[in-house]
């Protein structure tokens, strides 16, 4: 899932500033993850290998399915905060979403939404204003996934004392929370978080007008406040949901490759997992960082002696839920054009895309 403020798509220093973010966050998870792994031990590539044969022909249908389950829920809060969205339309417009901010510059991603958008009789304002919706609702789950870690590891009995990343985790979906709540409250409450954001942003970015932020805020409560208090909280439940469903995706893709419940259970895998979920942040969904945050618990959890086998396990995790994702954004922008040119050659035909 990607998204911004409402952006000038002709506008090039965006472009630029996002792909600079993308390539420093990068190095980050990549310095990160080969401290990870140097701290667990060296990995045998081998044995690795050798788990992945463990794998069968139907495991690869389960995982599949599942996948698609868990990109439907990611995208389902378009269609609650978006009138005229089904959730067929919320999940092509995320998946195409994905594919161009990954094969093209920025803003292409925002500009495919807004043409889908367009192309379905739904004003680009009220699109963008549902897109950031979205992305705040997973903020907010992002984020308070360490909250159940820690629950987790209390019920267990094992030691949950909180670390400072976790409490800076947790702080950020509060944050969030109180400051989506406080500008849907009043127009007055979104002009004073528009302001005040503004003006901490120009501490260090001289050109940002803070009343402009105010009437950006302010607008955004009016494009989003007929629908907040209704799908507020079916999004987040929708965001909960494609928590589990991605948590479940990673147990059977270890389960398959060898990793036994007798030597993880599924609580150490729901902890490794909470506690590493925040780190998605990165680009292409923390690839590297969570995978050896992953691979440092479970090995914490198992020993040694299941590190291939977990190694294994995440690596086709990624797969199918990195990977897969933008093939089936390349299928999701086929069937959308498909659409277009069906409506293009039909009477009476809707507002087309530019």
């Amino acid at each position: 899932m990607s998204t911004s403020e409402s952006p000038d798509v002709s506008d090039a220093r965006p472009g630029r500033r996002a792909w600079i973010t993308r390539i420093v966050l990068l190095v980050v998870a990549a310095l990160s993850t080969v401290t990870i792994v140097g701290l667990i031990g060296r990995v045998d590539w081998e044995a690795a290998q050798d788990a992945l044969t463990h794998l069968s022909w139907w495991h690869h249908l389960v995982l599949l399915v599942i996948v698609v389950a868990r990109q439907i829920l990611l995208a389902m809060p378009l269609s609650f905060f978006i009138r005229g969205v089904t959730f067929y339309r919320a999940t092509i417009n995320d998946l195409g979403a994905t594919l161009m901010y990954l094969i093209a510059p920025p803003p292409s991603d925002i500009a495919l939404r807004v043409a889908m958008f367009k192309s379905w009789g739904v004003s680009p304002a009220k699109g963008l204003a549902g897109t950031v919706m979205n992305s705040l609702t997973f903020y907010v789950a992002r984020f308070s996934a360490p909250l159940v870690g820690f629950m987790l590891l209390l019920a267990i009995g094992e030691d949950a004392s909180f670390r400072l990343l976790e409490l800076l985790s947790i702080a950020i979906a509060v944050a969030t929370l109180v400051i989506v709540l406080m500008i849907v409250r009043s127009d007055a409450l979104a002009r004073a978080v528009g302001t005040r954001a503004g003006l901490i942003v120009r501490r260090f970015r001289k050109t940002v007008d803070p009343d402009r932020w105010a009437d950006r805020c302010q607008n955004f409560r009016a494009d989003i406040s007929e629908r907040f208090h209704s799908g507020f909280p079916l999004a987040v439940l929708s965001q909960v949901g494609m928590m589990v469903v991605d948590f479940a995706a990673l147990t059977l893709c270890l389960r398959f490759v060898g990793v036994t419940a007798d030597e993880v259970s599924l609580v150490w895998i729901a902890i490794a997992y909470l506690f590493a979920f925040p780190f998605t942040v990165f680009p292409l969904w923390g690839i590297g960082i969570v995978d050896a945050l992953l691979l440092a618990t479970l090995v914490e959890a198992g020993g040694l002696e299941i590190e291939a086998a977990a190694v294994a396990g995440i690596l086709v995790w990624r797969v199918y839920t990195v990977a897969v994702p933008v093939l089936l954004g390349a299928v999701a922008v086929a069937a959308w054009r498909r659409e277009v040119a069906v409506a293009d050659a039909s009477p009476g035909a809707p507002t087309r895309p530019e």
